[in-house]
């Protein structure tokens, strides 16, 4: 295991990175949605479906529990696996920061038993699920940094310039 992957930060459609692994920021059923969820099923095609209903009939009955990750086939997308993790919806009462630390985490270990080299990474809880994007920056770039993983590059691809500006300003402030 190597001291950390190299960070990149692309502003851009996650569905067309060429990765080993692209990061779909699910909901609990597996079975599509809006946002990054819905681009990734519908340009993946339906062999990502097929499989997450094996999942659910198998595996994850109630859903994929907040902060674990799944993988499937990437079906059409330029990449050989699709990493499906749940992310919290951000709460103004409740912290939980640490549900949203182990989507990465355990994005990671996933890829990780997969043989991913390079994963693609949304800003996950940050869109629908109402995450504020500098907090969500700061946390993934912290999480990512601090896991020990076989990764080689961890590439932000991130949706709009506001997105990108949080993640680089995060990324200036590494040691």
């Amino acid at each position: 295991m190597s001291t950390g992957p190299t960070l990149t930060l692309v502003r851009g459609d996650i569905t067309h990175e060429h990765v080993d692994a692209i990061v779909n920021a699910a909901n609990s059923s597996l079975l599509g949605g809006g946002g990054v969820d819905g681009a990734i099923h519908r340009a993946g095609g339906p062999e990502i479906l097929a499989e997450c209903r094996r999942l659910r009939a198998s595996h994850y009955g109630r859903g994929l529990p907040t902060g674990r990750a799944v993988a499937t086939t990437a079906g059409r997308l330029a990449a050989r696996w699709v990493i499906h993790t749940v992310g919290p919806v951000w709460s103004r009462t409740e912290d939980r920061s640490d549900l949203l630390a182990s989507c990465y985490r355990e994005s990671l270990r996933v890829a990780d038993e997969l043989g991913a080299r390079t994963v693609a990474f949304p800003a996950i809880s940050t869109g629908v699920y109402g995450w504020p994007m500098d907090d969500g920056a700061r946390i993934a770039v912290e999480t990512v940094r601090a896991t020990r993983t076989s990764v080689e590059e961890v590439r932000f691809v991130l949706f709009d310039e506001r997105a990108h500006e949080a993640f680089t300003e995060q990324t200036r402030e590494l040691p």
